[in-house]
């Protein structure tokens, strides 16, 4: 049994991972859009949060009523219930990574989830 999945994305406006990794637990899109360019309407969830990354460019997010700067570097998280919607830039474009999962169910991260495979040899020799 195959116990990872790889895929590569090149230029693509907008992929969704879900089904092209077979995500259980999250959904993760890479998305761009270009100068002007803007999602063109404004959504909540039922459960789900939102973790957003600006890999390059800048624009604009819309929250609930409030406009708010974006540039590269930025991370922001959003609860189900904010009112959202993103757009680029008149004179910029826009990419940015956008993470869903359940809020509230992460039980255990990095350290507490993981455990050592201790007889398993280094790869890294």
């Amino acid at each position: 049994m195959c116990t990872y999945k790889k895929i590569n994305i090149v230029d693509a406006p907008r992929t969704e991972l879900h089904d092209a990794l077979e995500l259980t637990g999250c959904e993760v899109s890479i998305n761009e859009l270009l100068a002007g360019g803007a999602v063109p309407f404004v959504h909540e969830h039922k459960a789900n949060e939102e973790l957003y990354g600006i890999l390059d460019g800048n624009g604009e997010l819309y929250i609930d009523g409030e406009v708010v700067p974006l540039v590269a570097g930025d991370w922001f998280r959003i609860d189900p219930a904010g009112h959202r919607a993103i757009r680029a830039a008149a004179d910029c474009g826009i990419k940015y990574l956008c993470i869903q999962t359940k809020r509230g169910s992460l039980e255990a991260f990095t350290a507490n989830d993981g455990a050592l495979c201790p007889d398993k040899a280094p790869w890294h020799k």
